[in-house]
């Protein structure tokens, strides 16, 4: 049904494990799993005091990586160069690996002729962590070297292009290309008599990482991109990339998404029924899916609608406790619950004091004091305005431990135009002189440092960014379809000790069911909780009291029991008696 566990078997006669034994135990394929998928795994942490250290773990495939590497390979072999593959993997399914050894695989393919099914596999990834793992990995496959080309700056002698070229021109059985090098390899094809000849898979990994200011500008006159988006992701450079050009017999495409785009959809998917024309009853689908939902289950990454929550629900929350005056002692926390609802949605330095406020008081000692959270703002000049009052607040209040970083892309200048500018106007703002602190380190890597907790963003680090200590998210900009579910998963990766603590939500823009209505495409049973209702607890207090179990007085004398620390367990224990022995008789006489 696609959760985790087994589905019932459409034969009554057959086990629910039953593919075990049928699939995975055949011979053939047990050794193919032990020859082409298992492998070693070494990764090398640093620690803070700049302490190395290597863990080694031994990979086996999970049943849908397994499955889905042979389904692409036997369709590769079956249909030949030209096609397009979508695969819909949520976050926390494995795809470094998966693309591994797909690409592996597809490099030593042979038709059967004898000769090589693909000249080149062309791997489109900003993520280093894959370009370690796919060497490492392939080399544990094969003992020939020199399989893996990266093309970058930092690799090898001469020019991007000249290396590009070089791997082309010499079949290199994998290349790996970053995002932006990725128009100039489908022109590189295109332009040589030589290279139109040969056959190529274009494996793309997801948006791991995306393009704003100048990068994007560029990449969108290279693939005459009309769109008004700051940003530009590995999805929109592949869609607008094939698009653009006619269906090549020479180019297939391997799609690796967590949440395709309706256009990714449209160019990638496959029809249900290929003879028939497209329809609504016939519409593009992922060649292969493993959903949100299973990725949940199966505790591969965290659902992070569990504990969303938006500033209306927040206020009608108050308001319900307001209308039970009579019942609520605390009149102080009704009072500060008030203060953190009734916030003006103009007044950016409101919301920075409740998001301050509610990370050092609930956020900030999780994961051992590890605990970070993003805030997610609707402009660039937005996020300035944050980071200049997350400063004065955090000083006015002398909080040492904790300290933010802003995120965008390029310069920011204020005008008279700009309401409440006064004080900005002249100066210009960009990440390097906003974020003093950085000490020469890329931005993530700062962030992953105890130097910094909170990252407040404007168009950036929304999509493909993983940081697994992150554990809530205030967001002050409107969110919708595919950028809703991207943004908020940045939530969603685990940690020790996150599963436990679970991840928060505070969204000061959004409607509960547009949250809702972004994440179900992706998610078989995502669901929002309703407003909380302080209700149901004067209700079970009702109830216990009803039942006659406990007396008040002895209710009373266990708290002031309880809160003395002169007052040992057994004296505790001596208060509850007569409650437990009522119990138990009323237990005995039931049964």
């Amino acid at each position: 049904d696609g959760g985790a566990g087994n589905d019932v078997p459409t034969d009554i006669n057959q086990y629910a494990t039953g593919y075990l034994w049928t699939e995975v135990l055949l011979p053939d394929n047990l050794l193919k799993i032990l020859a082409r998928f298992v492998h070693l795994q070494i990764e090398e942490k640093e620690d803070w005091e700049g302490r190395k250290t290597k863990k080694e773990t031994l990979i086996f495939p999970r049943y849908h990586q397994w499955d889905v590497v042979n389904k692409l390979v036997d369709a590769a072999r079956a249909e030949g160069p030209g096609h397009k593959y979508l695969i819909q993997h949520s976050a926390g399914s494995g795809k470094s690996n998966s693309i591994a050894w797909v690409a592996h695989q597809l490099s030593s393919l042979h038709n059967g002729k004898g000769n090589k099914q693909f000249d080149s596999i062309i791997i489109v990834t900003d993520r280093n962590v894959l370009d370690a793992q796919l060497q490492e990995t392939i080399s544990q496959f094969t003992s020939v070297e020199g399989v893996v080309a990266r093309i970058n700056n930092q690799e090898g002698d001469g020019s991007k292009s000249e290396k590009l070229a070089s791997a082309l021109e010499n079949s290199q059985p994998i290349i790996i290309v970053t995002i932006q090098t990725f128009p100039y390899v489908l022109r590189a094809i295109e332009n040589s008599i030589s290279l139109k000849e040969r056959n190529y898979v274009v494996i793309a990994d997801e948006a791991h990482s995306s393009q704003t200011g100048s990068a994007a500008r560029q990449l969108k006159e290279v693939l005459m991109v009309d769109s008004q988006e700051e940003e530009l992701t590995t999805e929109d450079i592949l869609d607008a990339a094939v698009a653009s050009r006619r269906a090549s017999s020479n180019l297939s495409y391997l799609a690796f998404t967590a949440t395709p785009k309706t256009k990714t959809l449209e160019l990638f998917g496959r029809l249900p029924n290929p003879d028939e024309a497209p329809s609504k009853r016939n519409k593009p689908e992922a060649y292969h899916v493993y959903s949100m939902r299973q990725a949940i289950e199966e505790g591969f990454i965290l659902d992070v609608l569990k504990n969303y929550t938006n500033y209306k629900v927040a206020y009608n929350l108050a308001m319900k406790i307001q209308g039970s005056d009579q019942e609520v002692e605390s009149k102080k926390a009704k009072v500060k619950l008030n203060q953190w609802v009734r916030l003006h949605d103009y007044n950016i330095s409101q919301k920075v004091q409740v998001i301050i406020e509610h990370f050092k008081d609930n956020v900030m000692g999780l994961l051992g004091g590890q605990a970070k959270v993003m805030v997610v703002t609707s402009s660039r000049k937005e996020a300035v305005r944050y980071k200049l009052c997350f400063d004065k607040y955090i000083s006015e209040k002398g909080y040492q431990r904790i300290h933010a970083m802003v995120a965008f892309s390029g310069e920011v200048e204020f005008n008279e135009k700009d309401p409440n500018a006064d004080g900005l106007i002249g100066e210009k703002f960009t990440e390097h002189n906003m974020n003093r602190n950085l000490k020469g380190r890329e931005l993530r890597k700062a962030f992953d440092s105890d130097d910094y907790q909170v990252m407040l963003v404007a168009n950036k680090f929304q999509t493909g960014f993983d940081q697994p200590k992150l554990c809530a998210m205030y967001v002050d900009k409107k969110l919708g379809g595919v950028e809703c579910v991207q943004t908020l998963s940045r939530l969603n990766r685990t940690y020790p000790g996150k599963a436990e603590t679970g991840t928060f939500i505070l969204d000061f823009f959004n409607d509960p069911d547009d949250i809702l209505e972004a994440f179900q495409p992706y998610h078989q049973t995502a669901e929002l909780d309703d407003v909380s209702d302080p209700d149901l607890i004067f209700d079970l207090f009702d109830k216990l009291r009803a039942a006659g179990i406990f007396q008040w007085q002895e209710v009373e004398q266990f708290c002031n029991a309880f809160l003395q620390k002169s007052k040992s367990n057994a004296a505790i224990a001596n208060i509850c008696k007569p409650a437990v022995e009522r119990w138990q008789k009323r237990y005995k006489s039931a049964i």
